[in-house]
């Protein structure tokens, strides 16, 4: 038996893993749960589930909405208060700063990153590109309306909310869309892959940050559960997805602006395209950079890295650095932030202060009659998740 932190006593055996409680949160859950199951059969885990904000307000679109940790601070509270001893993410969802004295303990292997088209019933074999004139495509993303309106400007994009349920329900049944534009990891992992009609890749739509990665949220002074969660982090996908968030979080991006990213690895070789976009998607700055990642061949640079690790976890954009790839973590959160820079001097900055004013612009301004937690979103500063 071993106290949670909170006073109380718990089986130390017994893992609780928490997650939003929608179905597509639940699956990728209880592939975290599963993975863990196979490395360590002794433990055993148990599930407990919550709703966030974002999953209880979807009358606006989230570029309005205007809060930090839309879809994690319930659980983030949870897993503070020891009632959690870890937390499950789409890493997309997860603010580039987490709370203090918590960390992504892992970063799982990554679905398909790129987004899908799932066309209306009437539209079996269309494309983005073939279907009618003005034909409305829903999306919740500020990230995917702006490169889309560029690639297809005879095409309207218009907000849909809900979990990925509600969302094919509202296409099926109504004439609202004539399609959607969607996560492919999601419609993946819920096993619609024949629904998918197109996928669009980096030239037609780059990809949120952190898309198809889950990550996996702890108390930074929790050691057993970094271990055990160190067991199953994937290391391609970390690198690639501190890369992302290191860009993001140079730019200050989020919700409420259009920014994007396509990244690979070959072998030792990460690439990173990152691109800024105003919301009509008039305005674009895109570049691309790539390192390679090595881990230092001096003893003396080793020595260095364990002596600061000796002193505190090491963490990029709050994701832990795997043991023995501590330098090429390093590598890509500079490749990451270097690209940011570069988008910068070119003139990012003023596409994402005028992205954010316009959709600030649309915040409703606290009202006494409305739910403390509305008023809590609408004063809050940014969100950097892009569903």
């Amino acid at each position: 038996m071993a106290s949670n932190g909170n006073g109380c006593v718990k089986d130390a055996n017994l893992i609780r893993i928490g997650s939003r409680e929608s179905e597509l949160a639940l699956k990728q859950t209880y592939m975290v749960r599963d993975a863990l199951q196979k490395v360590h059969p002794q433990l055993k885990f148990e599930i407990i589930t919550m709703k966030t904000k974002g999953d209880k307000i979807l009358s606006v679109a989230l570029s309005k909405i205007g809060s930090k940790s839309l879809f994690t601070k319930e659980l983030e509270l949870a897993l503070e208060e020891g009632q959690v001893d870890m937390v499950v993410h789409s890493l997309k969802d997860l603010p580039t700063t987490l709370p203090e004295g918590l960390v992504v303990g892992c970063v799982s292997e990554r679905e398909d990153p790129r987004d899908a088209v799932i066309m209306h019933p009437s539209h079996p074999t269309a494309t983005l590109a073939t279907l009618p004139k003005a034909s409305v495509i829903g999306t919740s993303s500020v990230r995917r309306a702006a490169q889309l309106k560029r690639k297809y400007p005879d095409l309207r994009f218009e907000s849909v909310r809900g979990n990925l349920n509600t969302r094919l329900r509202k296409l099926d049944t109504a004439d609202d869309y004539a399609a959607l534009i969607l996560a492919a990891a999601g419609v993946l992992r819920m096993g619609w892959s024949d629904r998918i009609s197109q996928y669009l890749d980096d030239d037609d739509c780059m990809h949120a940050v952190g898309q198809g990665a889950l990550g996996v949220e702890c108390r930074e002074d929790d050691t057993s559960i970094l271990d055990l969660l160190a067991g199953i982090a994937h290391h391609t996908t970390t690198l690639a997805t501190i890369a992302e968030r290191a860009f993001m979080r140079t730019l200050e991006g989020g919700c409420s602006a259009p920014v994007a990213v396509h990244t690979k690895v070959t072998g030792d070789i990460l690439d990173l395209k990152g691109g800024v976009w105003s919301l009509d998607g008039s305005e674009e700055q895109v570049d691309s950079s790539s390192v390679t990642l090595k881990e230092s061949d001096t003893s003396q640079e080793n020595e260095e890295h364990q002596a600061k690790k000796a002193k505190s976890i090491i963490t990029h954009c709050g994701v832990v650095a795997l043991r023995g790839w501590e330098r090429r973590m390093e590598q890509a959160h500079t490749l990451g932030s270097s690209l940011a820079n570069t988008l910068l001097g070119r003139g990012a900055e003023s596409i994402l202060r005028a992205a954010k004013a316009q959709n600030d612009a649309h915040l409703p301004p606290n009202n006494p009659n409305l739910p403390p937690s509305t008023n809590l979103m609408n004063s809050a500063a940014q969100s950097v998740s892009s569903s």
